[in-house]
């Protein structure tokens, strides 16, 4: 089928980079949807995300093990109350040549702040009391109450404070300190970067079809696609000589979310038959082709907050019908559910493999397809008794606060499976207040044991990340969450 549809002349090969061969100055970079917005106050979809990486500079990252580092700023925690960021000598400046200053990262977590904003980042970074720039580099964070996590909200990338102050629109015409600058949006679908270092053009240029990418990728129309290309597509271009083909682990989460106010999911029987009637690891190994890992927590066994004592749900077949029929369903009374998922192919062949193995042990599961805003409102307002959806790029224990506390119901939090208990409550209250790193991670390590017996999400993997490229390309690194850093680093093609 992939050869068929690789093989076809009817495959569409406008668009793109506008180009037959790539210039020996240049890569263009095929993704699956474009960036939505460049302001990183503003952004909430992934590729802007990974964008807004690449154009702006932010005080703080990550290491491997998802513990915040000194991304342009060293930082230290005074007092309970009282964080100091010095910005470090040798930073960039913002991509007109202006030098980054304290006052500019002030003003980018005072805009946060402003309602008026209409930021995301607000409720996280409401605990800041007040912003006091100390000099040209130097700045302290004033805050309400103790958070022995601030240091993981500020990720934020920084803007200048005179464009701030001038209304300048990001979201179009993004300006900062990043390793990469906009060098124009020529239309819907391309975006033209260039990076700072050496004057690298990179043109990210939007192809929704993975065939038609994997296409202009053969062809030499695009030297880079990254993700969003199903097992068999990978395949295909691992055997082709133009093609190199590379993969790294993952971090990003795909779940099954239940619904705890549903009669039938909200029973604890059906969602641990449901665990024990679910086969991960065929699914991972046939469907997926290898290219994941098996999940049994939101975090990864290597993040500093990772519990990798938790015990799997073993596919169990004759387990889930015993649980079933303990909950009163069995082949007299069958149980009848709805998997709602998007209408991506490849998504909804996971919906009906997992229809498939629920019907061995007499569920009756109809899948439901929507596009991705019919799907995510279904979601977010509650209309579902299964679901299922990745986590991306998360690196902070406070999603357990967003997503799995009582009191963040929608649309206060995530907690859209509607979960509620005054035990995963108390350990979240408590880790999120604990200053001690190490009995911090023991909290939360308590909590995820807690979630893995309770079911609200039952874990199912971790998928790896797949770059193809053309043969010539280097220097591009697979980041754990998806990222597009590589930009940063990634050589083109050497032309005689």
């Amino acid at each position: 089928m992939i050869r068929a549809a690789a093989a076809s002349p009817l495959v569409a090969l406008a668009g793109g980079c506008g180009r037959p061969e790539p210039p020996a100055d240049g890569l263009c970079f095929a993704i699956a949807n474009e960036p939505r917005n460049l302001d990183p106050r503003l952004a909430t979809d992934a590729v802007s995300e990974r964008v807004n990486r690449l154009l702006y500079a932010r005080l703080v990252d990550f290491d491997g093990a998802s513990r915040p580092v000194p991304g342009i700023a060293d930082f230290e925690q005074l007092g309970p109350l009282r964080w100091r960021f010095r910005l470090r000598r040798d930073i960039a400046p913002f991509s007109d040549g202006t030098p980054v200053r304290a006052a500019d990262v002030a003003a980018t977590y005072a805009s946060v702040l402003d309602p008026a904003t209409a930021s995301h980042h607000r409720a996280v970074l409401s605990v800041i009391a007040r912003i006091e720039v100390q000099g040209a580099r130097t700045l302290d964070f004033h805050l309400h109450e103790p958070e022995p996590l601030f240091a993981f909200h500020l990720g934020i990338g920084i803007l200048p404070a005179r464009l701030m102050a001038a209304g300048h629109g990001f979201q179009r015409a993004p300006l900062g300190s990043g390793p990469l600058a906009l060098a124009r949006w020529p239309a819907p679908g391309r975006l033209a970067l260039h990076r700072r270092r050496d004057g690298l053009a990179v043109e990210l240029v939007t192809v929704k079809d993975p065939n038609v990418r994997a296409m202009k990728l053969l062809r030499g129309e695009v030297e880079l696609l990254q993700n969003d290309l199903p097992p068999e597509l990978v395949g295909y271009l691992r055997g082709q000589p133009s093609v190199r083909v590379t993969r790294a682990p993952g971090v990003n989460f795909s779940y099954l979310g239940f619904n705890l106010a549903d009669p039938a999911t909200g029973r604890s029987e059906v969602r641990r038959a449901i665990a024990h009637a679910v086969d991960r690891a065929a699914i991972l190994r046939w469907l997926f082709q290898g290219n994941g890992r098996l999940a049994e927590a939101l975090f990864p066994p290597e993040h500093w907050a990772g519990a990798a004592d938790l015990t799997p749900h073993p596919f169990d077949p004759a387990r889930a019908r015993a649980l079933l029929a303990q909950a009163g369903y069995g082949p007299q009374r069958p149980l009848r559910l709805s998997y709602k998922t998007s209408s991506d192919p490849f998504r909804v062949r996971l919906a009906t493999v997992i229809q498939a193995q629920l019907a061995d042990v007499g569920i009756d599961l109809r899948v439901q397809s929507y596009d991705w805003g019919t799907f995510f409102g279904d979601v977010k307002a509650g209309r579902f008794q299964l679901y299922s959806l990745t986590w991306v790029g998360i690196r902070s224990p406070d999603i357990f606060r967003y997503a799995f506390h009582s009191a963040a119901m929608p649309p206060d939090g995530a907690n859209r499976g509607r979960y509620q208990s005054a035990a995963a409550d108390r350990l979240i209250d408590a880790a999120a207040a604990e200053p001690d790193a190490q009995r911090q991670a023991a909290l939360y390590r308590s909590l995820q044991h807690l979630l893995h017996r309770d079911l609200p999400y039952l874990p199912l993997w971790y998928e790896d990340h797949v770059l193809a490229s053309r043969r010539g390309v280097t220097g591009y690194r697979l980041a754990p969450d998806g990222h597009y850093d590589g930009l940063a680093s990634v050589d083109p093609p050497r032309h005689a």
